[in-house]
């Protein structure tokens, strides 16, 4: 049981509101002692993981595309397109982002989307200009951090919920080998994609809700405060 110790850390860590990457990368070094896993074993673990994820070289490539597309006015650009769409409020328009991004993911489109590299140079800005055009008004701190939480909702929910349905994901693969190499049961992964789907029917339908009344928490946040609190996003 004494492995489970990283467990404890995870919590206290995120308890703490440390650096998540920092608190799960103590946790394993933690559990791996505990577990009789030598310094030199758990070093080269995080190598190999490291060296054969393709994922990790992705982010040399998309944050410095990102950042040149903002600092070239891409936010901008994003706020003022919405701020002229009439009738077109952040609630819907985040709506209309979740069923794409969760629609792209059950067809396996995972790279469709994502929080660095379309919901904050994209998707947010438009949300946050979608509310000023509606109360023509810049808007405080506490509103748009409300808005960019929602708008990774959105994206989270989305991915999370959408990929499993599509059979060849990684994680409907790593439970049809969890389960084979540990109870030795042949799980067919048609049957596991096919049985997510009314999860993710539940998953849309219930964020889907949250962001429909997000326009009015928006308009009673904006309603206790005064003009003089805006800030910038």
């Amino acid at each position: 049981m004494l492995p489970l110790f990283g467990v404890a850390v995870v919590v206290a860590g995120f308890s703490l509101r440390r650096n998540p990457l920092l608190v799960v990368t103590v946790a394993g070094v933690v559990s791996s002692l505990l577990a009789g896993i030598s310094p030199v074993h758990i070093l080269d673990a995080f190598a190999s993981g490291f060296a054969s994820s393709r994922s990790v070289s992705l982010a040399f490539i998309v944050l410095p595309v990102v950042g040149l597309a903002e600092r070239f006015g891409l936010q901008q650009r994003a706020k003022t397109l919405i701020e002229r769409a009439a009738g077109l409020t952040a609630g819907r328009l985040l709506l209309v982002y979740l069923f794409v991004r969760q629609t792209a993911a059950a067809l396996g489109l995972t790279s469709i989307g994502g929080v660095p590299q379309m919901v904050r140079p994209v998707i947010y800005p438009m949300a946050e200009g979608a509310v000023r055009r509606a109360h023509g008004r810049e808007l405080p701190v506490r509103v748009t951090d409300h808005i960019k939480a929602h708008a990774a909702a959105a994206d989270t929910v989305g991915a999370f919920f959408g990929e499993d349905v599509f059979v060849a994901v990684g994680a409907v693969l790593l439970i049809t080998a969890y389960v084979d190499a540990t109870y030795h049961l042949k799980l067919d992964a048609v049957q596991i994609a096919f049985w997510a789907i009314p999860t993710a029917i539940a998953a849309f339908l219930i964020h889907g809700f949250r962001l429909l009344r997000l326009d009015g928490t928006i308009s009673a946040m904006l309603a206790s405060e005064p003009d003089d609190a805006a800030g910038g996003a």
